[in-house]
């Protein structure tokens, strides 16, 4: 095996670890094709096929011929559909001059927290958090500082722990609702009081992840944060994407939305990385957010639906704690109880990873140690495959908690 010469790698990639999400998934699948009886709930990904009219939108562009590089910031006609779409559903008015489009929500982070963030600037990121928000922060240069949700409260971000966080360094909070990996969301009054403290604030800018704004259930309104207090609209960035709502995670786009010289800079980075958003993927989006929105609702049904049966399921046996999400399609529950005991072939539980592991071992279910999210003793589950696949594997889960001692 060949190796590579000491001091040869950047320093900076020892600042950061691969993404735990996708490594459990592709564990899962490895053991799959080597045979094993595997289920796995770790990938964060719709089962849902792309509708048919946003694939006929990019098998035409082809057919045109739009295979060519594009601008940087992404195509005319899908930066004026971002524009349309934050207008009509966010009430909030942008120019196609100010929305941004890359390969995927993660290339917008990247890019926002590469183009701003010098050696010593702190980001506050709630936890639980997406996985991959502190290793961006810390291969920019930057400083992560986490502020620990309670379950009690939600997972939700109070103001008070918020005005505690920030300090003169902080250049950013990065804000993400429904959240990944919780499900939580915020109330316009709940957001109200956090917009309320970074309006006492002003060098902190919030970048917006609302990746899964329209995966809510139960009739919640989901509200951003530039629509609930105007007054941050020159120091937001509003970010979201095709993947989740649309079914398209592999098509690789996320776009946004902020001040002319932040996208500037975005851009500027962006030319000397990507380049630009693939173009077939660029033509598909303008189907998508331009186009009819009505399966939708329908996909809101399914996973409400499913999530249901999972926080139903999970919250039957002794040692977990299941909240109900109010969005996304993930719930995190809470294996408090679970600490300190033996799994049936004796593996010790001393942790979450712990706990992920053994039932990977024993029972073949893949889920995400909560400590990969910032928050322990807990676990992820995404809920976002059939209702037979979820039920067997909650028969798994709780055999495998039955048989703890």
């Amino acid at each position: 095996m060949s190796t590579l010469p000491p001091g040869f790698l950047a320093s900076a990639l020892g600042r950061i670890k691969p993404s735990p999400t996708l490594a459990m998934t592709q564990k899962s699948r490895e053991l799959k094709a080597a045979g094993r009886d595997v289920i796995g709930l770790a990938a964060g990904e719709p089962d849902f096929d792309t509708p048919d009219n946003i694939k006929q939108a990019a098998i035409a562009a082809i057919r045109r011929g739009e295979t060519k590089y594009t601008n940087i910031e992404g195509i005319p006609e899908l930066r004026a559909a971002i524009a349309a779409k934050f207008k009509r559903e966010n009430h909030v008015e942008y120019a196609p001059a100010q929305c941004f489009v890359a390969p995927g929500g993660k290339s917008i982070i990247y890019d926002a927290m590469m183009a701003t963030l010098n050696a010593g600037d702190e980001v506050v990121i709630p936890a639980p958090y997406w996985v991959s928000y502190p290793d961006i922060v810390l291969l920019a240069g930057g400083k992560p500082v986490f502020v620990e949700t309670r379950l009690e409260e939600g997972f939700r971000l109070t103001p008070e722990a918020l005005a505690h966080a920030i300090t003169p360094k902080t250049k950013w909070l990065i804000l993400n609702q429904p959240s990944n990996p919780t499900g939580a969301c915020y109330s316009r009054e709940q957001l109200q009081a956090l917009t309320a403290v970074l309006m006492e604030h002003p060098h902190v800018w919030v970048l917006t992840d609302d990746m899964y704004e329209h995966l809510v259930f139960g009739g919640f309104q989901f509200h951003t944060v530039v629509e609930v207090e105007p007054r941050l609209y020159e120091r937001t960035l509003t970010m979201n994407g095709v993947s989740k709502a649309y079914a398209m995670t592999g098509w690789r786009i996320g776009y946004c939305a902020g001040p002319v010289p932040l996208i500037a800079a975005m851009a500027k980075l962006q030319s000397q990385s990507a380049t630009n958003a693939t173009s077939i993927s660029q033509w598909a989006s303008v189907e998508a957010l331009n186009g009819p929105q009505d399966f939708i609702p329908k996909f809101q049904r399914v996973f409400e639906e499913r999530r249901d049966l999972v926080v139903s399921m999970l919250n039957q046996t002794s040692c977990i704690e299941c909240p109900v999400p109010e969005g996304a399609f993930y719930v995190y529950p809470s294996i408090r109880k679970m600490i300190g005991t033996k799994s049936r072939s004796g593996q010790k539980i001393g942790s979450d990873e712990d706990f992920a592991n053994a039932l990977l071992d024993e029972e073949g279910v893949a889920v995400v140690h909560g400590a990969a999210f910032g928050l322990s003793p807990f676990f992820r589950i995404s809920y976002a495959t059939s209702n037979a696949v979820l039920e067997e594997a909650c028969t798994r889960i709780q055999r495998f908690c039955g048989n703890l001692r």
